[in-house]
Protein backbone atom coordinates (compact mmCIF):
# COMPACT_ATOMS: atom_id res chain seq x y z
CA UNK A 1 0.00 0.00 0.00
CA UNK A 2 1.17 3.54 -0.74
CA UNK A 3 -0.33 6.73 0.71
CA UNK A 4 -0.58 9.92 -1.36
CA UNK A 5 -1.69 13.49 -0.60
CA UNK A 6 -3.14 16.33 -2.64
CA UNK A 7 -0.53 18.19 -4.71
CA UNK A 8 0.76 21.18 -2.76
CA UNK A 9 2.44 22.97 -5.67
CA UNK A 10 2.49 22.95 -9.49
CA UNK A 11 4.21 20.05 -11.24
CA UNK A 12 7.23 21.21 -13.25
CA UNK A 13 9.99 19.53 -15.20
CA UNK A 14 10.83 16.79 -17.68
CA UNK A 15 9.51 13.24 -17.57
CA UNK A 16 10.90 10.18 -19.32
CA UNK A 17 8.39 7.33 -19.39
CA UNK A 18 9.39 3.69 -20.04
CA UNK A 19 9.37 2.10 -23.47
CA UNK A 20 6.13 1.24 -25.22
CA UNK A 21 4.78 -2.06 -23.91
CA UNK A 22 3.14 -3.15 -27.18
CA UNK A 23 6.29 -2.47 -29.20
CA UNK A 24 8.54 -4.12 -26.60
CA UNK A 25 6.51 -7.35 -26.74
CA UNK A 26 6.61 -7.44 -30.52
CA UNK A 27 10.32 -6.67 -30.74
CA UNK A 28 11.07 -9.88 -28.81
CA UNK A 29 8.54 -11.99 -30.72
CA UNK A 30 9.49 -10.87 -34.21
CA UNK A 31 13.20 -10.91 -33.36
CA UNK A 32 12.87 -14.54 -32.27
CA UNK A 33 11.19 -15.44 -35.58
CA UNK A 34 13.75 -13.53 -37.65
CA UNK A 35 17.02 -14.77 -39.09
CA UNK A 36 20.00 -13.21 -37.31
CA UNK A 37 20.20 -10.88 -34.33
CA UNK A 38 17.80 -8.13 -33.31
CA UNK A 39 19.16 -5.40 -31.03
CA UNK A 40 16.60 -3.54 -28.93
CA UNK A 41 17.12 -0.31 -26.98
CA UNK A 42 14.43 1.38 -24.92
CA UNK A 43 12.88 -2.01 -24.07
CA UNK A 44 10.28 -1.94 -21.28
CA UNK A 45 11.57 -4.19 -18.51
CA UNK A 46 8.20 -4.71 -16.88
CA UNK A 47 6.61 -7.93 -15.66
CA UNK A 48 4.49 -8.32 -18.82
CA UNK A 49 7.39 -7.93 -21.24
CA UNK A 50 9.68 -10.13 -19.16
CA UNK A 51 7.01 -12.84 -19.47
CA UNK A 52 7.44 -12.67 -23.24
CA UNK A 53 11.20 -13.05 -22.92
CA UNK A 54 10.75 -16.02 -20.59
CA UNK A 55 8.41 -17.78 -23.03
CA UNK A 56 10.83 -17.49 -25.94
CA UNK A 57 13.79 -18.61 -23.86
CA UNK A 58 11.81 -21.75 -23.04
CA UNK A 59 11.27 -22.19 -26.79
CA UNK A 60 15.03 -22.22 -27.41
CA UNK A 61 15.74 -18.58 -28.23
CA UNK A 62 18.86 -17.00 -26.71
CA UNK A 63 18.07 -13.49 -25.43
CA UNK A 64 20.86 -11.43 -23.86
CA UNK A 65 20.67 -8.34 -21.65
CA UNK A 66 23.74 -6.07 -21.69
CA UNK A 67 24.95 -2.46 -21.55
CA UNK A 68 26.34 -0.79 -24.65
CA UNK A 69 30.02 -0.13 -23.95
CA UNK A 70 29.97 3.28 -25.66
CA UNK A 71 27.13 4.95 -23.77
CA UNK A 72 25.91 2.49 -21.16
CA UNK A 73 22.46 2.13 -22.74
CA UNK A 74 20.67 -1.10 -21.74
CA UNK A 75 20.32 -3.38 -24.75
CA UNK A 76 18.36 -6.57 -25.35
CA UNK A 77 19.77 -8.83 -28.06
CA UNK A 78 17.56 -11.54 -29.54
CA UNK A 79 19.37 -14.30 -31.43
CA UNK A 80 16.65 -15.23 -33.90
CA UNK A 81 16.36 -18.67 -35.47
CA UNK A 82 13.91 -17.90 -38.27
CA UNK A 83 10.27 -18.83 -38.62
CA UNK A 84 10.96 -22.52 -38.09
CA UNK A 85 13.59 -22.34 -35.36
CA UNK A 86 11.52 -22.68 -32.20
CA UNK A 87 11.98 -25.89 -30.24
CA UNK A 88 9.61 -27.98 -28.15
CA UNK A 89 9.30 -27.22 -24.46
CA UNK A 90 8.11 -29.75 -21.93
CA UNK A 91 6.62 -27.09 -19.64
CA UNK A 92 3.47 -24.99 -19.96
CA UNK A 93 4.34 -21.47 -21.08
CA UNK A 94 3.38 -18.98 -18.38
CA UNK A 95 2.51 -15.43 -19.43
CA UNK A 96 1.80 -13.82 -16.06
CA UNK A 97 -0.68 -10.97 -16.45
CA UNK A 98 0.05 -10.37 -20.13
CA UNK A 99 -2.87 -10.70 -22.53
CA UNK A 100 -0.59 -9.61 -25.39
CA UNK A 101 1.85 -12.44 -24.71
CA UNK A 102 -0.94 -14.99 -24.35
CA UNK A 103 -2.84 -14.13 -27.52
CA UNK A 104 0.08 -13.39 -29.84
CA UNK A 105 2.08 -16.41 -28.67
CA UNK A 106 -0.91 -18.65 -29.38
CA UNK A 107 -0.90 -17.52 -33.01
CA UNK A 108 2.77 -18.48 -33.29
CA UNK A 109 2.39 -21.78 -31.43
CA UNK A 110 -0.54 -22.84 -33.65
CA UNK A 111 1.89 -23.22 -36.55
CA UNK A 112 4.66 -25.16 -34.80
CA UNK A 113 5.52 -28.83 -35.37
CA UNK A 114 5.03 -29.65 -31.67
CA UNK A 115 2.27 -29.53 -29.08
CA UNK A 116 2.24 -26.80 -26.47
CA UNK A 117 0.23 -25.27 -23.65
CA UNK A 118 -0.03 -21.69 -22.47
CA UNK A 119 -1.61 -19.98 -19.48
CA UNK A 120 -1.25 -16.98 -17.16
CA UNK A 121 -2.31 -15.69 -13.78
CA UNK A 122 -5.83 -15.62 -12.37
CA UNK A 123 -6.70 -12.56 -14.46
CA UNK A 124 -5.54 -14.17 -17.70
CA UNK A 125 -7.55 -17.31 -16.91
CA UNK A 126 -10.71 -15.16 -16.91
CA UNK A 127 -10.07 -13.23 -20.12
CA UNK A 128 -11.89 -14.32 -23.31
CA UNK A 129 -9.82 -16.43 -25.69
CA UNK A 130 -12.55 -17.62 -28.06
CA UNK A 131 -11.85 -14.45 -30.02
CA UNK A 132 -8.56 -16.03 -31.12
CA UNK A 133 -9.59 -19.69 -30.98
CA UNK A 134 -12.29 -19.11 -33.61
CA UNK A 135 -10.12 -17.57 -36.37
CA UNK A 136 -7.19 -19.89 -35.68
CA UNK A 137 -9.52 -22.87 -36.03
CA UNK A 138 -10.73 -21.48 -39.36
CA UNK A 139 -7.07 -21.40 -40.44
CA UNK A 140 -6.74 -25.13 -39.67
CA UNK A 141 -5.17 -24.85 -36.23
CA UNK A 142 -6.10 -27.04 -33.27
CA UNK A 143 -6.46 -24.73 -30.26
CA UNK A 144 -8.74 -25.49 -27.33
CA UNK A 145 -9.55 -24.25 -23.86
CA UNK A 146 -8.46 -26.84 -21.28
CA UNK A 147 -11.40 -26.01 -19.00
CA UNK A 148 -13.87 -25.72 -21.88
CA UNK A 149 -14.80 -22.17 -20.87
CA UNK A 150 -13.15 -20.28 -23.71
CA UNK A 151 -10.32 -19.11 -21.44
CA UNK A 152 -6.75 -20.14 -20.67
CA UNK A 153 -5.11 -22.55 -20.11
CA UNK A 154 -5.00 -23.19 -23.85
CA UNK A 155 -3.87 -26.46 -25.45
CA UNK A 156 -2.31 -26.13 -28.93
CA UNK A 157 -1.84 -29.23 -31.04
CA UNK A 158 1.03 -28.81 -33.49
CA UNK A 159 1.76 -30.34 -36.89
CA UNK A 160 -1.22 -28.62 -38.50
CA UNK A 161 -1.10 -27.15 -42.00
CA UNK A 162 -2.49 -23.63 -41.85
CA UNK A 163 -4.16 -21.72 -44.65
CA UNK A 164 -4.81 -18.03 -45.05
CA UNK A 165 -8.27 -16.63 -44.35
CA UNK A 166 -10.30 -13.47 -44.77
CA UNK A 167 -11.48 -12.74 -41.24
CA UNK A 168 -13.91 -10.02 -40.17
CA UNK A 169 -13.31 -9.13 -36.56
CA UNK A 170 -16.41 -7.47 -35.07
CA UNK A 171 -14.24 -5.44 -32.67
CA UNK A 172 -11.08 -3.49 -33.44
CA UNK A 173 -8.50 -5.50 -31.47
CA UNK A 174 -4.76 -5.38 -32.09
CA UNK A 175 -4.22 -8.56 -30.07
CA UNK A 176 -6.68 -10.59 -32.14
CA UNK A 177 -5.42 -9.10 -35.40
CA UNK A 178 -1.78 -9.73 -34.52
CA UNK A 179 -2.49 -13.31 -33.42
CA UNK A 180 -4.07 -14.08 -36.81
CA UNK A 181 -1.29 -12.33 -38.75
CA UNK A 182 1.43 -14.23 -36.89
CA UNK A 183 -0.27 -17.52 -37.71
CA UNK A 184 -0.60 -16.19 -41.26
CA UNK A 185 3.20 -16.01 -41.58
CA UNK A 186 3.10 -19.83 -41.73
CA UNK A 187 -0.05 -20.21 -43.85
CA UNK A 188 -0.62 -21.15 -47.46
CA UNK A 189 -2.22 -18.14 -49.12
CA UNK A 190 -2.91 -14.59 -48.04
CA UNK A 191 -4.36 -13.63 -44.67
CA UNK A 192 -6.62 -10.59 -44.42
CA UNK A 193 -8.06 -9.25 -41.18
CA UNK A 194 -10.91 -6.74 -41.46
CA UNK A 195 -11.83 -4.42 -38.58
CA UNK A 196 -14.52 -1.77 -38.07
CA UNK A 197 -11.68 0.70 -37.38
CA UNK A 198 -7.90 0.46 -37.53
CA UNK A 199 -6.61 -0.93 -34.23
CA UNK A 200 -3.01 -0.49 -33.12
CA UNK A 201 -0.83 -1.24 -36.13
CA UNK A 202 2.50 -1.82 -34.38
CA UNK A 203 2.58 -5.38 -35.74
CA UNK A 204 2.14 -4.25 -39.33
CA UNK A 205 4.76 -1.50 -39.06
CA UNK A 206 7.32 -3.73 -37.38
CA UNK A 207 6.71 -6.83 -39.49
CA UNK A 208 7.18 -4.70 -42.60
CA UNK A 209 10.51 -3.44 -41.20
CA UNK A 210 11.56 -7.04 -40.56
CA UNK A 211 10.85 -7.87 -44.22
CA UNK A 212 7.30 -9.23 -44.26
CA UNK A 213 4.97 -8.38 -47.15
CA UNK A 214 2.19 -6.70 -45.18
CA UNK A 215 0.21 -3.48 -45.33
CA UNK A 216 -2.96 -1.76 -44.13
CA UNK A 217 -5.82 -0.44 -46.23
CA UNK A 218 -8.32 2.10 -44.85
CA UNK A 219 -11.79 2.43 -46.40
CA UNK A 220 -13.69 5.69 -46.67
CA UNK A 221 -15.97 4.69 -43.81
CA UNK A 222 -12.95 4.21 -41.53
CA UNK A 223 -13.00 0.42 -41.59
CA UNK A 224 -9.62 -1.18 -42.09
CA UNK A 225 -7.88 -4.26 -43.39
CA UNK A 226 -4.47 -5.75 -42.61
CA UNK A 227 -3.23 -7.77 -45.59
CA UNK A 228 -0.37 -10.28 -45.30
CA UNK A 229 1.25 -12.13 -48.21
CA UNK A 230 3.28 -14.96 -46.60
CA UNK A 231 6.54 -16.45 -47.83
CA UNK A 232 9.02 -13.69 -47.02
CA UNK A 233 11.64 -14.46 -44.35
CA UNK A 234 12.13 -12.03 -41.48
CA UNK A 235 15.56 -10.51 -40.89
CA UNK A 236 17.02 -9.23 -37.63
CA UNK A 237 17.27 -5.47 -37.19
CA UNK A 238 17.94 -2.67 -34.70
CA UNK A 239 14.91 -1.30 -32.82
CA UNK A 240 14.67 1.78 -30.65
CA UNK A 241 11.45 1.62 -28.63
CA UNK A 242 9.71 4.99 -28.04
CA UNK A 243 8.14 5.89 -24.70
CA UNK A 244 4.69 4.44 -24.04
CA UNK A 245 1.87 6.94 -24.52
CA UNK A 246 -0.28 4.89 -22.12
CA UNK A 247 2.32 5.62 -19.43
CA UNK A 248 2.65 9.25 -20.54
CA UNK A 249 -1.14 9.66 -20.13
CA UNK A 250 -0.84 9.73 -16.35
CA UNK A 251 1.52 12.69 -16.39
CA UNK A 252 -0.48 14.44 -19.11
CA UNK A 253 -3.52 14.22 -16.85
CA UNK A 254 -1.53 15.27 -13.79
CA UNK A 255 -0.36 18.47 -15.50
CA UNK A 256 -3.91 19.26 -16.64
CA UNK A 257 -5.31 18.72 -13.12
CA UNK A 258 -2.84 20.63 -10.93
CA UNK A 259 -3.01 24.44 -11.38
CA UNK A 260 0.16 26.06 -12.71
CA UNK A 261 1.74 22.80 -13.89
CA UNK A 262 3.96 22.47 -16.96
CA UNK A 263 5.46 19.11 -17.93
CA UNK A 264 7.56 18.02 -20.89
CA UNK A 265 7.23 14.27 -21.50
CA UNK A 266 10.06 13.21 -23.77
CA UNK A 267 10.32 10.72 -26.66
CA UNK A 268 6.75 9.39 -26.56
CA UNK A 269 5.25 7.25 -29.32
CA UNK A 270 2.51 9.13 -31.18
CA UNK A 271 1.27 6.40 -33.52
CA UNK A 272 -2.15 7.55 -34.80
CA UNK A 273 -3.72 4.27 -33.72
CA UNK A 274 -2.64 4.97 -30.13
CA UNK A 275 -2.77 8.73 -29.50
CA UNK A 276 -6.52 9.30 -29.41
CA UNK A 277 -6.12 10.70 -25.91
CA UNK A 278 -4.22 13.69 -27.34
CA UNK A 279 -6.96 14.41 -29.87
CA UNK A 280 -9.77 14.09 -27.34
CA UNK A 281 -8.07 16.18 -24.65
CA UNK A 282 -7.31 18.95 -27.15
CA UNK A 283 -11.01 18.97 -28.08
CA UNK A 284 -11.73 19.45 -24.37
CA UNK A 285 -9.46 22.50 -24.30
CA UNK A 286 -6.20 20.95 -23.11
CA UNK A 287 -3.03 22.93 -23.84
CA UNK A 288 -0.90 20.18 -25.41
CA UNK A 289 1.80 20.72 -28.04
CA UNK A 290 4.14 18.30 -29.79
CA UNK A 291 7.84 19.10 -30.11
CA UNK A 292 10.73 17.36 -31.91
CA UNK A 293 8.38 15.21 -33.98
CA UNK A 294 10.07 12.26 -35.72
CA UNK A 295 7.82 10.29 -38.09
CA UNK A 296 10.29 7.69 -39.36
CA UNK A 297 9.22 4.15 -38.42
CA UNK A 298 7.16 4.39 -35.25
CA UNK A 299 6.42 8.15 -34.93
CA UNK A 300 7.48 9.86 -31.72
CA UNK A 301 7.64 13.32 -30.17
CA UNK A 302 8.11 15.28 -26.96
CA UNK A 303 4.73 16.21 -25.44
CA UNK A 304 4.49 19.59 -23.67
CA UNK A 305 1.45 19.93 -21.38
CA UNK A 306 0.27 23.01 -19.45
CA UNK A 307 -2.47 23.19 -16.83
CA UNK A 308 -5.80 23.87 -18.55
CA UNK A 309 -9.41 24.33 -17.50
CA UNK A 310 -11.21 21.77 -19.62
CA UNK A 311 -14.63 22.44 -21.11
CA UNK A 312 -17.50 20.57 -22.72
CA UNK A 313 -19.63 21.69 -25.66
CA UNK A 314 -22.46 24.23 -25.63
CA UNK A 315 -24.60 21.81 -23.59
CA UNK A 316 -21.82 21.55 -20.99
CA UNK A 317 -21.07 17.92 -21.84
CA UNK A 318 -18.49 15.97 -23.80
CA UNK A 319 -18.94 12.59 -25.47
CA UNK A 320 -16.21 10.04 -26.17
CA UNK A 321 -17.10 7.06 -28.34
CA UNK A 322 -17.02 5.50 -31.78
CA UNK A 323 -13.69 5.33 -33.58
CA UNK A 324 -11.90 7.22 -30.82
CA UNK A 325 -12.27 4.29 -28.41
CA UNK A 326 -9.75 1.83 -29.99
CA UNK A 327 -7.13 4.60 -30.08
CA UNK A 328 -7.34 5.25 -26.32
CA UNK A 329 -8.85 2.13 -24.73
CA UNK A 330 -6.10 1.78 -22.10
CA UNK A 331 -6.24 5.47 -21.23
CA UNK A 332 -9.99 5.58 -20.52
CA UNK A 333 -9.65 5.00 -16.74
CA UNK A 334 -7.31 8.00 -16.58
CA UNK A 335 -9.67 10.06 -18.75
CA UNK A 336 -12.56 9.19 -16.42
CA UNK A 337 -10.58 10.41 -13.41
CA UNK A 338 -9.66 13.61 -15.23
CA UNK A 339 -13.30 14.12 -16.22
CA UNK A 340 -14.31 13.88 -12.57
CA UNK A 341 -12.33 17.05 -11.88
CA UNK A 342 -13.87 19.01 -14.79
CA UNK A 343 -17.03 21.11 -14.50
CA UNK A 344 -19.14 19.31 -17.09
CA UNK A 345 -20.61 15.90 -17.88
CA UNK A 346 -18.49 13.37 -19.78
CA UNK A 347 -20.09 10.38 -21.50
CA UNK A 348 -17.85 7.43 -22.40
CA UNK A 349 -19.62 4.94 -24.68
CA UNK A 350 -18.83 2.09 -27.12
CA UNK A 351 -16.24 0.86 -24.60
CA UNK A 352 -17.64 -2.51 -23.48
CA UNK A 353 -14.14 -3.91 -24.08
CA UNK A 354 -13.23 -2.32 -20.72
CA UNK A 355 -15.15 -5.12 -19.01
CA UNK A 356 -12.65 -7.78 -20.13
CA UNK A 357 -9.35 -6.10 -19.34
CA UNK A 358 -7.22 -6.92 -16.29
CA UNK A 359 -10.32 -6.03 -14.30
CA UNK A 360 -13.83 -4.93 -15.23
CA UNK A 361 -12.64 -1.37 -15.69
CA UNK A 362 -16.13 0.06 -15.95
CA UNK A 363 -17.14 -1.31 -12.55
CA UNK A 364 -13.82 -0.65 -10.85
CA UNK A 365 -13.50 2.93 -12.09
CA UNK A 366 -17.10 3.71 -11.09
CA UNK A 367 -16.71 2.12 -7.65
CA UNK A 368 -13.48 3.90 -6.82
CA UNK A 369 -14.53 7.31 -8.14
CA UNK A 370 -17.79 7.01 -6.23
CA UNK A 371 -15.79 6.30 -3.08
CA UNK A 372 -13.85 9.51 -3.73
CA UNK A 373 -17.07 11.55 -3.95
CA UNK A 374 -17.61 11.69 -7.71
CA UNK A 375 -21.11 11.60 -9.20
CA UNK A 376 -20.67 8.79 -11.73
CA UNK A 377 -22.80 6.00 -13.15
CA UNK A 378 -21.99 2.86 -15.11
CA UNK A 379 -23.64 2.04 -18.43
CA UNK A 380 -23.58 -1.16 -20.47
CA UNK A 381 -20.71 0.10 -22.61
CA UNK A 382 -19.09 2.86 -20.58
CA UNK A 383 -19.91 5.45 -17.95
CA UNK A 384 -21.32 8.92 -17.37
CA UNK A 385 -19.25 11.24 -15.21
CA UNK A 386 -20.96 14.30 -13.73
CA UNK A 387 -17.79 16.24 -13.05
CA UNK A 388 -16.98 19.06 -10.69
CA UNK A 389 -17.78 17.59 -7.27
CA UNK A 390 -14.88 17.80 -4.79
CA UNK A 391 -12.89 14.59 -4.47
CA UNK A 392 -11.61 13.23 -1.19
CA UNK A 393 -9.03 10.62 -0.37
CA UNK A 394 -10.03 7.03 0.32
CA UNK A 395 -8.73 3.48 0.01
CA UNK A 396 -8.46 2.48 -3.66
CA UNK A 397 -9.01 -1.19 -4.50
CA UNK A 398 -6.87 -1.75 -7.58
CA UNK A 399 -8.14 -5.31 -8.24
CA UNK A 400 -4.46 -5.90 -9.14
CA UNK A 401 -5.00 -3.72 -12.23
CA UNK A 402 -1.99 -1.54 -13.01
CA UNK A 403 -4.05 1.03 -14.96
CA UNK A 404 -6.37 1.48 -11.96
CA UNK A 405 -3.47 1.94 -9.55
CA UNK A 406 -1.81 4.63 -11.65
CA UNK A 407 -5.04 6.43 -12.58
CA UNK A 408 -6.11 6.79 -8.95
CA UNK A 409 -2.62 7.79 -7.85
CA UNK A 410 -3.09 10.77 -10.17
CA UNK A 411 -6.61 11.31 -8.78
CA UNK A 412 -4.99 11.77 -5.35
CA UNK A 413 -3.35 14.97 -6.60
CA UNK A 414 -6.79 16.65 -6.71
CA UNK A 415 -8.32 14.97 -3.65
CA UNK A 416 -8.47 16.36 -0.13
CA UNK A 417 -6.91 14.13 2.50
CA UNK A 418 -5.04 10.89 2.10
CA UNK A 419 -5.51 8.46 -0.78
CA UNK A 420 -4.19 4.94 -0.20
CA UNK A 421 -3.49 2.75 -3.22
CA UNK A 422 -3.91 -0.88 -2.19
CA UNK A 423 -1.81 -3.49 -4.00
CA UNK A 424 0.36 -0.73 -5.48
CA UNK A 425 2.94 -3.31 -6.66
CA UNK A 426 0.71 -4.13 -9.64
CA UNK A 427 2.26 -1.14 -11.47
CA UNK A 428 5.23 -3.45 -12.12
CA UNK A 429 3.13 -4.99 -14.90
CA UNK A 430 3.75 -1.97 -17.14
CA UNK A 431 5.58 0.83 -15.28
CA UNK A 432 7.83 -0.35 -12.42
CA UNK A 433 9.22 3.13 -11.65
CA UNK A 434 5.85 4.93 -11.72
CA UNK A 435 5.64 5.93 -8.07
CA UNK A 436 9.30 6.99 -8.02
CA UNK A 437 8.75 9.19 -11.10
CA UNK A 438 5.58 10.65 -9.60
CA UNK A 439 7.18 11.39 -6.22
CA UNK A 440 10.01 13.25 -7.97
CA UNK A 441 7.47 15.82 -9.22
CA UNK A 442 5.66 16.29 -5.89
Amino acid sequence: MISLEKASHPLKGDVFVPGDKSISHRSIMFGALAEGTTEITGFLESADCLSTIDCFRKLGIIIDHSMRPTNGVPTITVHGKGLHGLTDTSSTLYTGNSGTTTRLMTGILAAQPFDSAITGDNSIEKRPMNRIIKPLTQMGADVSSMMGNGCAPLIIKGRRKLHGINYRNPVASAQVKSCILLAGLYADGDTVVYEPALSRNHSEIMLQSFGADIHNEIARDGSAAAILHPGMPLHGMKINVPGDISSAAYFIAAALMVPGSELLIRNVGINKTRCGILTVLKQMGADITLQNVNESGEPRADIFVKYSELHGNQNNRFEIGGKDIPTMIDELPMVAVLAATANFDTIIKDAAELKVKESDRIATVVDNLTAMGCDIEATDDGMIIHGGKPLHGTDINTHNDHRLAMSFAIASLAAEGTTRILDDACVNISYPSFFTDLQRLL
